[in-house]
C-alpha cells in the first residue's frame, strides 16, 4: 500500500506522534510523500491512501486539497470532537493494520461546489460551464459554504432562489449551505437539523434571521442555490469549511452546487455516525436527575 501522510504540527501532540509512529509505518506501508504546511496542491499525488493527523479541519483541508482526486482519507483526531477524523492516536497501530488488511469501511462523502459571480455580470447557474468561466472565485467544500455580516456586523440582506424558483429576501447575519457530513458543524450550532450522511440533500440554514418564520430547509443536492447580496458590509464574506474565504460586494451572487466529486472517507466502525452524535454531542442522552427526587 501506497500511503501519503499529512501531519499538521501546529496541534498538539502531532509531532511527538508522527516521529514516534513514523519508522513503524515504514515496515507496514510503502510512504511516498508527506505534507506539513496544509497549503499546497495534493492532487497530483500517487497514492492508494491519505493519512490525515490532526483534526476535522485538517481532514477538511485535505478533501478540498484533492481537487476530486478520488483517493481514500483516514483521519486521526489529536483536537476535540473528532467527527470525520474518527480514529484515535490510542487506537492508530491497530487501525492502520486493519486498513491495510482490508477490513475497514470507505463511504462516499458529497462535496459542493461554490462560485462568486459578479453583480454586473449575466450567468445561468443551471449552465456549469459558463459558471466556470465568468467567477472569480471558487472553492469546493466538504462540510459548508457561509456567508456571514463580517464588520461592522450591521445585519445583511440576501435573495435566495434554490433551483430556480422565485426567490426569497431576507435579512439577518448570513446563511450556511451545508452538505450532510456539515449538518453536525456549524448548521447545528445555528439550529439546523442533522442530516445522514447517506442522504442527497443540502441544508439551508438562516444565521440569526430577522424573522420568526424563516427555518432551515432542506432541498435536494440536484438543486442550484443562488445567493445574491442585496445589501452587505465591508466585511462580508464567504467562507468555504471555514478556511477558503472571499469577500462579497453589493450584487454578488453566490452559486452552490453539488460537486461532481465525492471525498473517500475511510470511517472507524466503532464511531459511526449514530455513536459519534451520542458520545460527543450527548444526543439522545437520559436527563440527569437529582438522587433525592
Amino acid at each position: 500500500m501506497k500511503l501519503f501522510i499529512i501531519a499538521n504540527r501546529k496541534k498538539p501532540n502531532v509531532g511527538k506522534a508522527l516521529d514516534e509512529w513514523l519508522p513503524w509505518i515504514k515496515t507496514q506501508v510503502d510512504v511516498v510523500g508527506m505534507d506539513t504546511d496544509a497549503r499546497g496542491d495534493i492532487s497530483h499525488v500517487n497514492a492508494d491512501t491519505i493519512l490525515a493527523l490532526g483534526g476535522d479541519g485538517t481532514l477538511l483541508s485535505a478533501a478540498r486539497r484533492l481537487g476530486g482526486k478520488p483517493v481514500p482519507v483516514m483521519g486521526v483526531n489529536f483536537g476535540r470532537l473528532g467527527f470525520l477524523a474518527s480514529f484515535s492516536p490510542e487506537n492508530f497501530k491497530q487501525a492502520l493494520a486493519d486498513l491495510v488488511a482490508g477490513k475497514l469501511p470507505i463511504t462516499s462523502r458529497m462535496m459542493l461546489d461554490a462560485s462568486v459571480i459578479g453583480g454586473d455580470v449575466n450567468c445561468d447557474p443551471h449552465d456549469a460551464g459558463q459558471v466556470a468561466s465568468l467567477r472569480r472565485w471558487h472553492a469546493s467544500a466538504l462540510n459548508d459554504a457561509v456567508i456571514t455580516a463580517g464588520p461592522p456586523f450591521h445585519m445583511i440582506e440576501m435573495e435566495l432562489h434554490a433551483d430556480g424558483d422565485g426567490g426569497v429576501r431576507f435579512v439577518g447575519d448570513g446563511v450556511i449551505v451545508c452538505t450532510p457530513s456539515g449538518s453536525t458543524a456549524y448548521n447545528l450550532s445555528a439550529g439546523g437539523p442533522i442530516i445522514d450522511p447517506g442522504v442527497d440533500a443540502f441544508c439551508i440554514t438562516p444565521i440569526c434571521p430577522h424573522t420568526l418564520s424563516f427555518r432551515p430547509v432542506v432541498v435536494s443536492s440536484r438543486n442550484i442555490v443562488t445567493i445574491m447580496a442585496s445589501k452587505v458590509n465591508a466585511g462580508t464574506t464567504l467562507f468555504c469549511d471555514g478556511q477558503d474565504a472571499a469577500k462579497l460586494a453589493l450584487g454578488d451572487k453566490v452559486i452552490v452546487c453539488r460537486s461532481p466529486n465525492d471525498l473517500r472517507l475511510i470511517e472507524n466502525p466503532a464511531t459511526l455516525q449514530w455513536r459519534n452524535l451520542a458520545d460527543k454531542l450527548n444526543w439522545a442522552a437520559t436527563p440527569r436527575y437529582n438522587a433525592n427526587d
